[in-house]
């Protein structure tokens, strides 16, 4: 899972970290994906192009795969998928509970399964990580408190703090950005009515949706026609799908806009405001438990969640103010969050 998206940042932050240990290390995967690990001397690297929740790898997982995984002393997963026949301690990794937490996430079916691999992780581990303690409050509603449940904060990519660096004269432009899935905990409606209403008031900046439109589900078809009503009645392009961008395309939009909007009702960690900080781009919040969590202290805005009209109202009040205002954390802020102090608790709870 080294290329997936929320996952795939978590690991390969945390990865740099954990491989200085003392540790001898198994990476599953394909060798090509996870060449820049080769160089360690403490990495063995087990060629495995077996797909995450297949029938392959809960059923027929190779068996010589499996003496090599149970030859070590522990086995860890940056998500809930487990293979079969896996006789050593296990430790996995649990970012959130959104399909139990926000009904109409999936089909009925597909809700059915994901509760069966979360409660068959849940019960084959012998810890559990997660990014939040939002998050491990809800792994303890939901499962109880039988297994211990340690929170190792997400952290930001060393890739923003250099593009900064290297884009210190990037100039502001009138826009505003959405970035993650396009789900329904992400409130992405609520951003629509939002801008709609400041448009009639004289709202002349762009939004940009950092996403693809291609992955909407049919549940989603009233955000698209939302959309399209907006963009029908006006002749510019005032609303933007990106489709699938680079890092260095996203940096590059998150850095030049105006402000960075993230109105979620629900999320385990929340990376995008912290990035945009980072790139010197205000962040307006939704006022959920784990963002407060997350970003006290820091100076982002809040608005009540699911309330467009609050959400209007602050939008213009940030842009009157001066939209070209940049961003600076104190440094206390910067390194509050870093994949060196989430590897250092990872570590301190593998050899243990």
């Amino acid at each position: 899972m080294i290329n997936a998206s929320g996952i795939g940042v978590y690991l390969r932050g945390i990865l740099p970290y954990v491989l200085q240990s003392k540790n001898d290390f198994f990476l599953l995967g394909k060798s090509l994906q996870l060449q820049p690990f080769t160089s360690y001397t403490n990495v063995y690297v087990i060629e495995c192009d077996i797909k995450p929740f297949s029938i392959r790898e809960l059923f027929f997982f190779p068996l010589q795969i499996r003496k090599k995984i149970n030859s070590s002393c522990l086995f860890f997963t940056p998500f809930i998928n487990i293979p079969s026949c896996i006789k050593i301690p296990v430790i996995t990794t649990i970012h959130d509970l959104a399909f139990y937490d926000i009904t109409g996430l999936t089909s009925s079916i597909g809700l059915i399964i994901r509760k069966w691999f979360f409660h068959r992780a849940y019960r084959i581990s012998n810890k559990i990580f997660t990014v939040s303690h939002f998050s491990k409050s809800r792994i303890e509603y939901h499962f109880g408190s039988k297994k211990p449940v340690i929170v190792t904060y997400s952290a930001i990519q060393q890739i923003f703090i250099d593009y900064r660096k290297n884009a210190k004269n990037i100039a502001k432009n009138n826009t505003i950005v959405f970035t993650g899935n396009i789900k329904k905990h992400k409130g992405l409606d609520c951003l629509l009515n939002a801008f709609i209403a400041a448009r009639e008031q004289g709202f002349y900046h762009k939004l940009v949706i950092i996403g693809e439109k291609d992955k909407f589900r049919s549940s989603d078809i009233n955000i698209l026609k939302t959309i399209e009503s907006i963009k029908s009645q006006s002749n510019d392009n005032i609303i933007e799908f990106t489709g699938f961008i680079s890092n260095d395309k996203l940096m590059e939009y998150i850095s030049r806009a105006s402000l960075l909007i993230q109105p979620s009702f629900y999320e385990g960690f929340g990376l995008p405001p912290l990035e945009a900080m980072i790139l010197g781009t205000q962040a307006l919040i939704s006022d959920i438990p784990v963002f407060r969590e997350i970003y006290d202290g820091f100076p982002v805005i809040f608005f009540k969640p699911g309330d467009p009209e609050d959400l209007k109202e602050k939008m213009l009040d940030i842009l009157k103010q001066d939209s070209n205002k940049k961003i600076s954390l104190p440094e206390q802020l910067e390194s509050k969050y870093t994949f060196q102090k989430c590897s250092s608790v990872i570590l301190s709870n593998l050899n243990t």
